[in-house]
Order: structure tokens, then C-alpha cells, then sequence
């Protein structure tokens, strides 16, 4: 039977919907605990959203006569895509440039820019469905592959246009949901 109310949209829940802290870093269990003080915000994200690509690939075997006997899985990427728009949040800045590329005092921030390898990080993002339902996306361990064009022009707000790749923790998960 076909219910209205399964069918939800995403919004981000109230204080940020996106949050990065140390691989290791004790994990959410559910969908409404409190996350470690570890996991930082990341502020504002703009109006695309959070985009999902977990799309598996797969490579098919043939008989001789060519039938199809069997596909094979090749690969299954699990990527996340998101645009930060909190230019001067120093807690994104640290995630896109790296901690010890960003530095804060009285205020006035300094960024290196280098092409250090960015380490793993744990993510979280956090979304309301339908009023009240909360949805929680826990990605125990994943890297930023992907910075896009840092676009400056008086009709647009700057912001880091990132892909991260989540990669599979010890028990061979990419990410974890929690619907509450």
C-alpha cells in the first residue's frame, strides 16, 4: 500500500547539518544521541544539498557464444558531494586546507596552502524529514578527493564545492543511517 507520508524531503537540521572529526573518534550508535564534541561543524552548506554516489560497477563474464553467465562486482564507490559556504569558519577552513595549514590569533586567520595529502576524517550529516523524523548519515572514515573551483565574484558566495570518498572501516562499511 502506497503511504504520502514515507515520501520525505531533506533539510539540514538546525545549527548544521555537516560535521568532520579525527578518524577513531567514538562513533554515533543512532539518530538523536549527541554527537562526540569531537565532530565540529561545519556551518552552513548551500541550497544543492548533500549528494550521495554509492553506484556499484560491475563487469560481465561470457560463455562461449556469448551469453551472459555471471556479472562480477568491480567496484562500488561511496562518495558524498557538498558545497561549504562558511568562508571564514575556521573549522572548514582546517578541513579543506588542513589543521596545520590554518592558523587563527585575535581574529585574523592565515591559510598555506600546500599539496600535503589531506588525512581521513569521520563525518556525520545530519537531516530533518517530514517535520520532526531526523536522519543521520555516519561515514566512519573518508577523504577529501575533490575541491572545485573557489569561484570569487560579487553575485555568488565563495565557497569549498567538495567531494569526500568514504572508504571501508574494519568491518568492511562504508557508511551507516540512522532514521529516528
Amino acid at each position: 500500500m502506497s503511504t504520502a507520508s514515507n515520501v520525505t524531503a531533506a533539510k539540514p537540521k538546525v545549527g548544521g547539518g555537516v560535521y568532520v572529526a579525527p578518524t577513531g573518534t567514538s562513533a554515533p550508535t543512532d539518530a538523536t544521541t549527541t554527537l562526540n564534541v569531537a565532530f565540529k561543524s561545519l556551518g552552513y552548506v548551500s541550497e544543492d544539498g548533500l549528494t550521495n554516489t554509492n553506484s556499484p560497477s560491475s563487469s560481465d563474464v561470457k560463455a562461449w557464444g556469448g551469453d551472459i553467465v555471471m556479472s562480477l562486482l568491480t567496484e562500488k564507490p561511496d562518495k558524498f558531494k557538498f558545497k561549504l559556504i562558511e568562508n571564514v569558519n575556521v573549522e572548514v577552513l582546517k578541513t579543506v586546507y588542513g589543521d596545520e595549514n590554518v592558523t587563527e590569533e585575535d581574529g585574523a586567520i592565515k591559510i598555506t596552502a600546500s599539496a600535503k595529502d589531506l588525512p581521513l576524517k569521520s563525518w556525520c550529516f545530519e537531516t530533518v524529514l517530514n517535520d520532526s523524523t531526523v536522519k543521520r548519515i555516519y561515514v566512519p572514515q573518508a577523504k577529501i578527493t575533490s575541491v572545485g573551483d573557489i569561484v570569487y565574484k560579487d553575485d555568488e558566495a565563495i565557497g569549498y564545492d567538495l567531494e569526500i570518498s568514504a572508504y571501508p572501516d574494519a568491518s568492511g562499511n562504508t557508511h551507516y543511517e540512522y532514521i529516528d
